[in-house]
């Protein structure tokens, strides 16, 4: 479990996280959300006491990061894929932190089996494209088989295959009880693979509920209509005191009423409808919808 707790970071004159607090279960997957310069990255850098906070403090399993013995075994973290050394191959870029961290060298090649790097596992680790480079630092974060898990953007630089495989392994690695936190700047994938949501703007805590909840809070109701009369329907509509909008593929889209509703207001008006039916919003919509234009909740420069 991670805890997080009136935690503050400011650099000079600039405020990147302020006054954050929550906690981070075991058993799911959180997701973290926020626009770019929202201080996603600080706070997962202070969890790792890699920044120093100006007040607060973040608890790993009730204990400080830099306090926890042998932290490989404990917290495992990707934040930059590409922060290894360049001239060192695959298998010792995991080979001498497992040994720092007195974990088993079977490890390094059960990992490299795990991420489909073991055929590279002897070329340099500076060779490696994007997304090969991407499987290395996760590979390096589940070394230690720890329960606590940090993914910062993990998808960055995999193609379609590697999304799903990394999809199922942070539900997996849930479900068999670690915590997993991970931030990404990607609403369908956050959609498909968290169950709770900790939104940030301005380095403050906008939510913190399962994904079902912030979608329903942050979203508006809509009710796509199909009809050969347009026109009507919308007069109809707009007496009843309905939004009415239209879609780019001609339908048209009603807000703030509900598709039974809309059903019996045609019956009565004696319109001829091809469809009525209610439109699932999206995480995206719901995180613009509460975020509003992302400049709006910049932190000063703070990612």
């Amino acid at each position: 479990m991670i805890e997080v707790r009136d935690l503050s970071k400011r650099y000079g004159n600039t405020t990147a996280v302020d006054g954050l607090s929550f906690t981070v279960r075991p058993g799911r997957v959180t997701g973290f959300l926020g626009p770019n310069g929202a201080g996603k990255s600080t706070t997962m850098r202070m969890m790792l006491d890699l920044d120093r906070p100006t007040s607060g403090r973040v608890l790993i399993d009730g204990d400080r990061y830099r306090r926890l013995p042998d932290p490989l075994r404990r917290v495992g973290a990707l934040l930059e894929a590409r922060a290894v050394h360049a001239g060192r191959s695959v298998y010792d870029t995991l080979r001498w932190p497992a040994r720092g961290n007195r974990i088993p060298e079977a490890r390094v090649r059960e990992v490299l089996e795990l991420v489909g790097l073991a055929g590279v596992a002897r070329k340099r680790a500076g060779s490696l494209s994007l997304g090969m480079a991407q499987r290395l630092g996760i590979a390096g974060a589940l070394l230690g088989d720890p329960p606590v898990l940090l993914f910062d953007e993990p998808v960055n630089g995999l193609d379609a295959e590697g999304i799903l495989w990394i999809r199922t392994l942070m539900k997996d690695l849930a479900a068999e009880g670690r915590t997993v936190f991970v931030s990404s700047h990607l609403m369908s994938e956050m959609a498909l693979t968290a169950e709770h949501l900790v939104v940030i703007g301005r380095g403050r805590l906008l939510a913190d509920t399962t994904v079902g909840e912030f979608i329903e809070a942050h979203s508006q109701a809509c009710v796509r209509i199909r009809t050969p009369e347009p026109e009507r329907m919308r007069a109809a509509l707009v007496a009843a005191g309905v939004r009415v909008e239209r879609a780019a593929d001609g339908a048209l889209e009603a807000y703030g009423t509900r598709a039974a509703a809309v059903g019996e207001l045609a019956a009565a008006q004696g319109l001829t409808v091809h469809e009525v039916s209610a439109r699932q919003a999206s995480l995206e919509e719901a995180f613009m919808r509460l975020t509003g234009e992302a400049g709006d909740h910049r932190a000063g420069g703070a990612r």
